[in-house]
């Protein structure tokens, strides 16, 4: 298929009119809107993420009213959807809009690449859709659609491809409408052209697509490796007083779940028994805080939580105690506190920890 005409994006922008979901951020040409959707659709489904845009939304209907928000409410509402710096660095960003720029959304693809977690891909789609700016949008949807119908096989995670992909797709995008065209191939990169056994015989571009026609579909788009996954061993200590309360602690070291809150936490290099808990030195210094009555494993084999570059092979430990220190929190008030999906899920499951 020719890379320079316009029957790509006709054809696209023809089929996408037909078939778009009505989405409700494809209702408005509002920047923050349109902002707000891209950072919570990142690493996101739209099944997943639309619900929580609904509660920002409504949350913070304004720009203004998330900059003066506190970063904890933030948290708490976007607890689940994970790679929480993308909360943070929407926080920041908002609070550089109104204090430094008195308020005013940037206007340009340059400009906005200025603010904290805008990249490549969100500062084309804002451009492109609010403004009309011809700027092409790169991401997993776009690489697996032309990588597919142009047949090309450079990896889309190495440097020279993802020079390429965005050259490429700077050339096929449709000047005149390019916020249409760039969400028409995002979203049929969604719909039709998905991962795992995309319906080819029915596809626009079935006569024209290389991969089909090369039979490399499943082969396309081609990526590097990626590093390998490391194993980490947790092991919660859950409190649990006569009179209610548990232990939570915020995480302040870098790296994941910055600024969540968790039960106390002490890290092994594998799985331990109970005899090899109690035998580590962080238990002991635990130990002489609390006046422990008895501990139990809740779980006789690791909860694994994948992360994408992590694995987390997590033991919970119950700590009951006729008396919780003078920090513990009142177990019914945790609902206050953001925390990982991981725990949320412990503690739903865990009678322990019901009112």
């Amino acid at each position: 298929m020719p890379k320079n005409d316009t029957f790509f994006s006709n054809k696209l922008i023809a089929w996408y009119l037909q078939n778009r979901r009505m989405l409700p951020w494809r209702a408005t040409s509002n920047p923050y809107f349109i902002w707000l959707s891209e950072i919570i659709l990142q690493q996101t489904r739209v099944a997943q993420g639309l619900p929580y845009y609904l509660k920002f939304i409504k949350a913070f209907p304004t720009i203004e009213a998330l900059a003066e928000a506190q970063e904890a409410e933030i948290l708490k509402l976007w607890q689940g959807l994970g790679y929480y710096s993308r909360a943070r660095n929407l926080h920041a960003a908002a609070k550089y809009v109104v204090n430094d720029l008195q308020g005013e959304f940037p206007k340009s693809y340059k400009e906005l690449l200025q603010l904290k977690g805008v990249g490549d891909y969100t500062a084309s789609a804002i451009a492109s859709i609010c403004y009309g700016e011809p700027t092409a949008v790169v991401d997993g949807n776009v690489y697996r659609v032309l990588s597919r119908i142009f047949g090309i096989e450079t990896p889309i995670n190495s440097t020279q491809g993802i020079k390429d992909f965005k050259l490429l797709a700077q050339e096929l995008l449709d000047p005149s409408q390019p916020g249409t065209y760039n969400q028409a191939i995002m979203e049929f990169g969604a719909q039709y052209c998905v991962p795992q056994n995309p319906y080819c015989a029915g596809c626009i571009f079935n006569d024209h697509c290389e991969a089909v026609i090369n039979n490399k579909v499943s082969m396309l788009p081609v990526k590097l490796k990626k590093t390998a996954i490391k194993k980490r061993y947790f092991n919660y200590l859950v409190v649990l007083s006569e009179d209610r309360r548990t232990l939570l602690r915020q995480r302040t070291q870098k790296g994941i779940w910055r600024q969540l809150y968790e039960f106390p936490l002490i890290e092994s290099v594998s799985e331990v028994s109970m005899t090899q808990l109690k035998s580590m030195e962080a238990f002991k210094e635990f130990s002489e805080e609390i006046p422990i009555e008895d501990v139990y494993l809740y779980n006789d084999e690791p909860i694994i939580h994948k992360l994408s570059h992590q694995h987390l092979y997590t033991s919970f430990w119950i700590v009951e105690c006729l008396e919780a220190p003078p920090d513990a929190i009142a177990i019914s008030s945790m609902d206050n506190y953001a925390i990982p999906v991981l725990l949320e899920n412990f503690i739903s499951n865990f009678s322990g920890m019901k009112n």
